[in-house]
């Protein structure tokens, strides 16, 4: 289990702001990537850096930033489960939800966690 993750660079700076307010569609796509590439980073910890170990993603749920009459919050997160097939191919695809939320921690523009099998 990987507890949620924002769309934070390794040099700190996050991409903050709200969907369908101040962010476009690819630039939340870009973010949900940076995310998901943040739980990466902790599944390496996890594994001490042995990818052997690992087995699948299973779950991803993902918390979009957004105005009330923002619906494409799917879309979003795409950038992370199309990251997760990627990378994995058959053991990146897993379930997933997508949720519109009126704010996020630190004004994150997506927050998302998830959940993995571990050999």
């Amino acid at each position: 289990f990987i507890s949620g993750q924002g769309p934070v660079s390794a040099a700190g700076d996050a991409i903050k702001g709200r969907l369908g307010e101040t962010i476009e569609i690819e630039d939340g796509q870009r973010a949900a990537q940076l995310a998901a590439l943040n739980i990466l980073a902790q599944v390496k910890s996890a594994l001490n850096g042995d990818w052997s170990r690992f087995g699948r993603c299973l779950r991803l749920c993902g918390f979009v930033n957004s105005t009330p009459d923002f619906t494409h919050q799917p879309a979003i997160i795409n950038g992370a489960s199309d990251l997760m097939v990627d990378l994995f191919g058959d053991a990146g695809r897993h379930s997933r939800s997508a949720v519109g939320v009126a704010s996020l921690p630190m004004g994150w523009a997506v927050e998302i966690d998830a959940i993995f099998e571990i050999n």
